[in-house]
């Protein structure tokens, strides 16, 4: 009986600590900017510039229409085992890949460019 406490209360403890564990928050500032430049250009070799397809499918508004935001975000995390479709978990962190997953639903920004000086 005893033993069975003391592993319920080891139980309650790990749930704690999963519940209360340091969640990332969402992008801000000059990483968004980091996150959109990399999408733009590092997603878009594959699935084109202007993210309507390529190698890999169109990740256009009208196109991830009806996708979870959780699967988006996953196959941006994780990727996709036996597609060319890596993982990004070494350059984001879970959070950065459901911002990513969510703009995508919302037509991806564009990115900012300085304005050349002749």
């Amino acid at each position: 009986m005893r033993a069975a406490v003391l592993l319920s209360v080891c139980g309650l403890g790990l749930l704690a600590q999963t519940a209360f564990a340091e969640v990332p928050e969402a992008p801000q500032g000059a990483r968004v900017q980091a996150l959109v430049h990399m999408v733009r250009q590092d997603c878009g070799s594959c699935h084109g510039m202007r993210l309507t397809g390529g190698l890999g499918p169109p990740l256009t508004r009208e196109a991830l229409a009806g996708f979870p935001v959780e699967s988006l975000a996953a196959t941006i995390y994780h990727g996709r085992p036996g597609t060319p479709m890596p993982p990004w978990s070494a350059m984001l962190n879970e959070a950065e890949a459901r911002w990513i997953a969510q703009q995508l639903l919302q037509g991806f920004p564009e990115e900012k460019t300085t304005p050349r000086i002749p």
